[in-house]
C-alpha cells in the first residue's frame, strides 16, 4: 500500500511532462504564426517545423486543393484533434497570405447539420458509457467493501490502477486518431469520456485512502489531490466543457457514494475546494461559463447537507470554502470579465480573441443587471449567502457559539459584497448581499427562530455587546466597500454607482436600527448615537468627495449620500435625545441642511427640511402631548405644547420664507403647505388644551371648542388668500379654498346638527347676548361674510356663493336660537314646548332677516343674497299658513298675518322699483 502514492505521483509527473512539452511547442508555433501574419509572409522554416512535428506525432496531413500553397496548408493542418478548431478558425481569419505572388483564397467549409439519430448514436452513447464506467468502478469498490472480497489496500490499488488504465487508454486513442475536419462524429470524444472516468476513479481512491481508511496522512492526501486536480485541469483543456462538467459532477458525488462513519470536515471541504478550484482554472483557460456555475452550485450544496445531517459541526471549514469560492470568482474566473472575450457557451471549445475590446460603460439598469456571466454570479452569490444564513439558523437552534457564528456570517456577506463592488458583472451580488445582511442580523437580534431554547436567549443576552459590535461593524464594512467601488467605477458606471450609494446608506442604518430596537437604551444610547454621528460625517464627506470629482450637483450618488447623511443624523438625534427634544430639534436639523444647500447646489438638500417636518409631524401623531401626559402642564398656552408644536411651525415658516424665490415650485409649495398646516395645528392644539382644563384626550369637543376651530379655519383661509394675493402660490390658492370648504362642512355637520344646543341641551350661558350662541353662530356668520367679501372677484363664483350662503345660514341660526333662548332661558332643548309668543317672534325675525338680506343683495349686487332672502321669506310664509294659523290665537294670529302681508307687499314694490329702473337704463 505504501507504493500507491508513489505510483500515482510518477504517473501524474509523466502525464504533466508530456503536456508541458507539447504546450511549449504550441506556444512556439503560435508566436511564429503571429509574426508571419504581421508581415503577411509565412517563412519556410515554419512549414518545415510543422511538417517535422506532424511526422513525430504520426498525424496525417489534411487534403488540400490544387490551388492551395504549402503556406496555407501549414496554417490549417492540425497536430491533434484538439487543434482542429483552433487552426480552422485561424484559417478563416486569414484572407490572403502574400509571398510575392497572387493572393491565396481559402475555400469555404461548412459543418454538417446533426440529426437526432447522429446525436444519439455518435455522441450521447459515448457520454452515457463514460458515466457508466465511472459509476461501475465506484459500485465495484462499494460491492467489494460490502462483501469483504478484498482487503482495503487491494481495493484502493485496483481502483487507482483502473483509473490510470482509463486515462492511459483515452490518451492513446486520442494520439492515434487522425482528425478529419469534415467528419464531426469521428471518435465522438471517446478519449475524453475515458479520461473523465479515469479521473473519477483516481479522485475516489485517493480520498478513500485518507478519509476512510487513514492509509495516508493529510499532507500526502493533499499533495495527491492537488496533482490529480492539476491533471484534471490539463485533461479538461483537451476534452471540452461538457466532459469537464461530467468529471466535476462525479468528483462532487464521490464523498456521498463512499460514505464514512466518522466524517472529517476539513478533509471533506478541502477535497471539495480542490475539485472546485481545478474546474475554475480550466474554465478560465477555456472561457467556460456553464461548468464553473455547476461547480459553484455543488460546492454550495455540500455545506447545507453537512450542517443539516451532522450531529457535531465545525463552521470554520465551511466558511473557508465559501470564502475560497467567492475569492476564486473574484480573482480567477470570471475575474475581470469582458463579454467580448468570451465565446458562445454552446460550443465544446472556445479560444481567446487576439485583441479584446476595452471595457464599456453600461447602457442602463437593464443591461447592468443582466450582464454576463449571470449564471456564475448568481450561483456563487446565492450559494454563499444561503450557507451564511444557515450558519445563523443552526447557531440559534443548537447553541453553536453565537459570536463566532456572527463573525463567519459577516465574513461571507462581506466577501460577497466585495465581489459585487469589485466586478461590474456582479450587480446581483451587491443587491443580495445587502438584503442578506439586513435579514440575517434582523433574524439574529430578534430571535426569529421558532422553538428557541431559553438558555440560548440568556447566552445571547450575556454576549449581546460583542454581537452588537459585530453587527454594526458589518454595516461599516458595507460603507468601506462602497467607497472602494465609487473610487474605481463611479465615473463610468452611473447606475451601479447609484446602487452602491443606496446600499451604503440603507444597510448600516437598517442594521443599527434593528440593533437599537432590540438592545438599545431608549433614554440615552451612546453606542448607537455615536455610530449614527460617525455615519453622518462619513456619508456627508463621501457626498462632498463625489461632488468634487464630478463637479455636478445633480450627480445621483452625491445626492443619495447626502440623503443618507441626513437619515443618519436623524437616527443619531433619536439615540441621544428623548421626549420632546427630537421633535423640537428635527426642524433645526432640517434648517441646517437647508443652509448647506445654499453652498452646494445639490437638489436634495432643501428637501431634507420637508423630510424633517414630516418626521416631526409623525412624532407628534405618535405622542400628541409631546411629553408624557403626566408631565404636561395644565397652564394654558405656556406649556410644552407651545414648544413641541410652535417651534417646528415657526421653523417651517422660516424655511418657506427662505425658499420663496427657489425655482423649484414643488419645493416651495411643499414647505408653504407644511408651514400653514403646522401653524394652524399649533393654535388648534393650544385651544384644545385650554378648553379641556389642561388635558388632551379624545373626548368629543363642545360647541365652544368647535366654534374656535371653525373660526381658525376661516381665519386661516383668509390668511392664505391674502398670501396668495401678495405672492401667488397654488398652495395658498387651493389651500384657502380647501379650508373654507372644510369649515362649511363643519358648520353643516357640527354647528347645525351634532353640537347644536337645540339638539344636545347644552347650556348656552347665563348672559343674554354674550353667550355660546354668539361664539357658535354669529361670529362665524360675520367671518363668512367677510371671507366672501374678500373672495369676491378673486375666487370662483360658486365658492364665493357658498361662503355667502353659509354666512346667511349661520346668521339665521343665531337669530332663531337667540329667539328661543329669549323665551326659554339658558337651556333651549327641542323637548321643551314652544310658546305662542316664541312662534310669533320667529316670523318677525325671519322676515326682518329676509328684508336685510334683500337690501344687502341689492347693495352689493349679490344674487346669492337675494336668493337667500327669497328662501327665508318663503319659509316665513309657509310657517304663517301652516304653523301660526294652527297654533296662534287672537291678536297674535291677526298680527302675524298682517305683518306678513305688509312685508310681502313691500318686497313686491321694491322689486317693481328695481325692475323699472333697470328697464329705464336699458
Amino acid at each position: 500500500m505504501e507504493l500507491l502514492p508513489l505510483v500515482v505521483v510518477i504517473a501524474g509527473i509523466f502525464i504533466l511532462l508530456g503536456y508541458n512539452q507539447r504546450i511549449k511547442r504550441l506556444e512556439i508555433r503560435v508566436q511564429e504564426l503571429q509574426k508571419a501574419l504581421a508581415g503577411k509572409v509565412l517563412p519556410a522554416e515554419l512549414s518545415e517545423s510543422i511538417a517535422t512535428e506532424e511526422m513525430q506525432h504520426d498525424v496525417a496531413p489534411l487534403p488540400t486543393g490544387p490551388e492551395q500553397s504549402p503556406a496555407s496548408e501549414a496554417v490549417i493542418e492540425a497536430s491533434s484533434t484538439d487543434d482542429i478548431e483552433e487552426q480552422f478558425a485561424a484559417r478563416e481569419s486569414i484572407d490572403t497570405l502574400t509571398d510575392g505572388g497572387p493572393a491565396i483564397t481559402t475555400p469555404e467549409t461548412t459543418k454538417p447539420r446533426e440529426s437526432l439519430e447522429s446525436t444519439i448514436g455518435a455522441r450521447w452513447a459515448v457520454w452515457v458509457g463514460g458515466i457508466a464506467l465511472a459509476f461501475g468502478g465506484i459500485f465495484m469498490v462499494k460491492y467489494s467493501i460490502e462483501s469483504g472480497l478484498l482487503s482495503p489496500g487491494v481495493r484502493l490499488v485496483l481502483a487507482a490502477i483502473f483509473g490510470l488504465v482509463l486515462v492511459a487508454a483515452g490518451e492513446i486513442i486520442r494520439r492515434r486518431s487522425a482528425p478529419v475536419l469534415g467528419n464531426p462524429f469521428q471518435n465522438a470524444m471517446v478519449p475524453g469520456v475515458l479520461t473523465a472516468a479515469g479521473v473519477v476513479a483516481l479522485f475516489g481512491s485517493t480520498y478513500a485512502a485518507h478519509g476512510i481508511y487513514g492509509f495516508i496522512g493529510p499532507a500526502t492526501a493533499f499533495v495527491l489531490l492537488a496533482l490529480i486536480s492539476l491533471a484534471t485541469l490539463a485533461l479538461s483543456l483537451l476534452h471540452g466543457q461538457a466532459l469537464a462538467g461530467l468529471g466535476l459532477l462525479a468528483s462532487m458525488v464521490t464523498p456521498a457514494l463512499i460514505a464514512s462513519t466518522a466524517p472529517r470536515p476539513w478533509i471533506l471541504f478541502g477535497y471539495l475546494a480542490l475539485t472546485w478550484l481545478a474546474t475554475l482554472l480550466a474554465s478560465r483557460l477555456r472561457r467556460w461559463l456553464i461548468a464553473p456555475s455547476l461547480a459553484n452550485a455543488l460546492l454550495s450544496i455540500w455545506p447545507l447537507l453537512y450542517i443539516s445531517n451532522s450531529p457535531v459541526v465545525d463552521f470554520t471549514p465551511v466558511t473557508l470554502s465559501m470564502l475560497a469560492m467567492i475569492g476564486g470568482t473574484i480573482f480567477l474566473w470570471p475575474g475581470r470579465y469582458q463579454a467580448a472575450e468570451t465565446a458562445d457557451e454552446t460550443t465544446i471549445e472556445t479560444e481567446e480573441q487576439a485583441n479584446p475590446p476595452q471595457r464599456r460603460s453600461s447602457g442602463g439598469w437593464g443591461a447592468f443587471l443582466a450582464r454576463p456571466p449571470l449564471g456564475m454570479t448568481l450561483t456563487a452569490t446565492i450559494g454563499a449567502l444561503a450557507v451564511s444564513l444557515s450558519l445563523l439558523g443552526y447557531s440559534l437552534l443548537y447553541g453553536y457559539p453565537i459570536v463566532d457564528t456572527v463573525f463567519m456570517f459577516a465574513a461571507i456577506v462581506a466577501a460577497v459584497a466585495a465581489f459585487g463592488a469589485g466586478r461590474l458583472h456582479a450587480a446581483w451580488a451587491a443587491i443580495l448581499s445587502a438584503v442578506t445582511a439586513i435579514l440575517g442580523i434582523s433574524g439574529l437580534l430578534t430571535n426569529w427562530v421558532y422553538g428557541l431554547d431559553p438558555s440560548i436567549v440568556d447566552a445571547l443576552a450575556r454576549m449581546q455587546s460583542m454581537v452588537i459590535y459585530e453587527s454594526l461593524g458589518l454595516g461599516a464594512i458595507f460603507v468601506l466597500i462602497g467607497t472602494f467601488f465609487l473610487r474605481r467605477f463611479a465615473d463610468d458606471e452611473k447606475p451601479f454607482a447609484a446602487l452602491w450609494s443606496g446600499i451604503m446608506v440603507v444597510v448600516p442604518l437598517a442594521i443599527a436600527t434593528i440593533s437599537f430596537v432590540n438592545f438599545g437604551n431608549w433614554v440615552l444610547d451612546w453606542l448607537h448615537g455615536l455610530y449614527g454621528i460617525g455615519l453622518t460625517v462619513a456619508l456627508l464627506a463621501l457626498a462632498e468627495w463625489q461632488y468634487r470629482r464630478s463637479g455636478d450637483g445633480w450627480n445621483l450618488p452625491t445626492n443619495i449620500l447626502a440623503v443618507g447623511s441626513f437619515a443618519a443624523s436623524v437616527f443619531a438625534l433619536h439615540m441621544l435625545a428623548h421626549h420632546a427634544m427630537p421633535t423640537i430639534l428635527l426642524p433645526v436639523l432640517g434648517i441646517g441642511y437647508l443652509l448647506v444647500g445654499r453652498a452646494r447646489d445639490w437638489p436634495v438638500l432643501p428637501w431634507t427640511m420637508v423630510a424633517a417636518l414630516i418626521v416631526a409631524m409623525a412624532r407628534i401623531a405618535w405622542q400628541p402631548t409631546i411629553v408624557d401626559p403626566s408631565e404636561l402642564s395644565t397652564s394654558p398656552i405656556f406649556n410644552m405644547l407651545l414648544a413641541g408644536y410652535g417651534i417646528p411651525a415657526a421653523l417651517a415658516v422660516v424655511a418657506a420664507f427662505m425658499v420663496r424665490r427657489a425655482p423649484n415650485i414643488r419645493l416651495r409649495s411643499a414647505l408653504q403647505a407644511l408651514a400653514s398646516f403646522l401653524v394652524l395645528l399649533t393654535i388648534a392644539i393650544l385651544v384644545r388644551h385650554a378648553m379641556n382644563g389642561g388635558v388632551l384626550n379624545d373626548a368629543v369637543p363642545t360647541l365652544g371648542e368647535q366654534s374656535i376651530y371653525t373660526l381658525l379655519a376661516i381665519g386661516a383661509s383668509a390668511t392664505l388668500m391674502a398670501l396668495d394675493l401678495s405672492a401667488a402660490s397654488p398652495v395658498f390658492r387651493y389651500g384657502s379654498m380647501a379650508l373654507g370648504t372644510l369649515s362649511v362642512i363643519m358648520i353643516l355637520t357640527l354647528h347645525l346638527l351634532g353640537l347644536n344646543p337645540f339638539v344636545t341641551g347644552e347650556s348656552t350661558g347665563r348672559i343674554p347676548l354674550f353667550n355660546l350662541l354668539l361664539l357658535g353662530y354669529l361670529l362665524p356668520a360675520v367671518a363668512y361674510g367677510g371671507l366672501a367679501l374678500l373672495a369676491r372677484d378673486r375666487r370662483p363664483l360658486p365658492y364665493v356663493s357658498m361662503l355667502a350662503v353659509a354666512a346667511a345660514v349661520m346668521a339665521f341660526a343665531w337669530a332663531t336660537l337667540t329667539v328661543r333662548r329669549f323665551w326659554q332661558g339658558e337651556y333651549i332643548p327641542f323637548w321643551n314646548d314652544f310658546i305662542q309668543g316664541e312662534l310669533y317672534s320667529y316670523s318677525v325675525v325671519w322676515l326682518l332677516i329676509g328684508i336685510a338680506l334683500l337690501g344687502l343683495g341689492a347693495r352689493f349686487e349679490a344674487r346669492s343674497l337675494r336668493i337667500a332672502s327669497a328662501v327665508l321669506v318663503f319659509i316665513a310664509v309657509v310657517k304663517a299658513f301652516l304653523i301660526d294659523m294652527a297654533n296662534l290665537e287672537g291678536f297674535l294670529r291677526a298680527l302675524s298675518f298682517i305683518g306678513l302681508g305688509a312685508v310681502l307687499i313691500g318686497i313686491g314694490l321694491f322689486y317693481q322699483k328695481i325692475l323699472t329702473r333697470k328697464k329705464a337704463t336699458e
